[in-house]
Protein backbone atom coordinates (compact mmCIF):
# COMPACT_ATOMS: atom_id res chain seq x y z
CA UNK A 1 0.00 0.00 0.00
CA UNK A 2 1.03 3.47 -0.78
CA UNK A 3 0.99 6.12 1.64
CA UNK A 4 -1.38 8.91 0.17
CA UNK A 5 0.56 12.49 -0.56
CA UNK A 6 -1.54 14.29 2.33
CA UNK A 7 0.15 11.69 5.04
CA UNK A 8 3.22 12.29 3.92
CA UNK A 9 3.39 16.07 3.96
CA UNK A 10 1.70 15.92 7.76
CA UNK A 11 5.04 13.91 8.88
CA UNK A 12 7.31 16.09 7.09
CA UNK A 13 6.15 18.92 9.39
CA UNK A 14 8.57 19.44 12.08
CA UNK A 15 7.04 19.87 15.45
CA UNK A 16 6.14 23.34 17.03
CA UNK A 17 7.69 24.57 20.02
CA UNK A 18 5.51 24.58 22.88
CA UNK A 19 6.95 27.81 24.11
CA UNK A 20 7.91 30.30 21.17
CA UNK A 21 10.97 32.24 21.66
CA UNK A 22 10.42 35.26 23.96
CA UNK A 23 11.57 38.56 23.34
CA UNK A 24 14.46 40.54 24.87
CA UNK A 25 13.42 41.87 28.64
CA UNK A 26 16.02 43.91 29.85
CA UNK A 27 15.21 43.16 33.37
CA UNK A 28 16.71 39.57 33.28
CA UNK A 29 19.78 41.55 32.70
CA UNK A 30 19.86 42.75 36.56
CA UNK A 31 20.03 38.76 37.49
CA UNK A 32 22.65 38.30 34.80
CA UNK A 33 24.88 40.67 36.56
CA UNK A 34 24.52 39.66 39.63
CA UNK A 35 25.10 35.85 39.34
CA UNK A 36 28.35 37.09 37.32
CA UNK A 37 29.18 39.05 40.43
CA UNK A 38 28.94 36.40 42.77
CA UNK A 39 30.92 33.93 40.29
CA UNK A 40 33.74 36.40 40.62
CA UNK A 41 33.15 37.20 44.20
CA UNK A 42 33.65 33.56 44.39
CA UNK A 43 36.44 33.31 42.42
CA UNK A 44 38.42 35.12 44.39
CA UNK A 45 37.67 33.52 47.41
CA UNK A 46 38.85 30.19 45.83
CA UNK A 47 41.77 31.77 44.45
CA UNK A 48 42.85 32.94 48.37
CA UNK A 49 42.01 29.72 49.79
CA UNK A 50 44.51 28.08 46.27
CA UNK A 51 46.93 30.67 47.50
CA UNK A 52 46.86 30.12 51.73
CA UNK A 53 47.34 26.02 50.53
CA UNK A 54 50.38 26.72 48.77
CA UNK A 55 51.56 29.13 51.34
CA UNK A 56 51.16 26.37 53.97
CA UNK A 57 52.58 23.98 51.72
CA UNK A 58 55.52 25.44 50.67
CA UNK A 59 56.26 26.46 53.94
CA UNK A 60 55.81 22.63 55.50
CA UNK A 61 58.34 21.21 52.87
CA UNK A 62 61.08 23.80 54.11
CA UNK A 63 60.51 22.33 57.69
CA UNK A 64 60.73 18.46 55.97
CA UNK A 65 64.15 19.66 54.65
CA UNK A 66 65.84 21.46 57.54
CA UNK A 67 66.63 18.19 59.97
CA UNK A 68 68.30 16.60 57.04
CA UNK A 69 70.46 19.35 56.16
CA UNK A 70 72.05 19.80 59.64
CA UNK A 71 72.08 15.48 60.82
CA UNK A 72 74.23 14.96 57.77
CA UNK A 73 77.22 13.17 58.72
CA UNK A 74 80.96 14.13 57.98
CA UNK A 75 81.78 10.84 56.89
CA UNK A 76 79.16 10.75 54.11
CA UNK A 77 80.90 13.94 52.58
CA UNK A 78 83.67 12.86 52.19
CA UNK A 79 82.47 9.39 50.34
CA UNK A 80 81.03 11.99 47.68
CA UNK A 81 84.20 13.49 46.62
CA UNK A 82 86.27 11.43 44.29
CA UNK A 83 89.59 11.58 43.99
CA UNK A 84 91.78 11.43 40.64
CA UNK A 85 93.83 8.02 40.56
CA UNK A 86 97.68 8.35 41.49
CA UNK A 87 98.26 6.54 38.94
CA UNK A 88 98.03 7.62 35.20
CA UNK A 89 96.91 5.00 32.84
CA UNK A 90 98.95 4.35 29.56
CA UNK A 91 98.03 5.45 26.58
CA UNK A 92 98.61 3.33 23.50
Amino acid sequence: MAASPSSMAEDQKLPEPSDPPSRFDPSRMVGVIKRKALIKDLAAVYHAECLSYCQELLELQSKWDEPFIDLKPIEDSKKETVRPSKRIKKLR
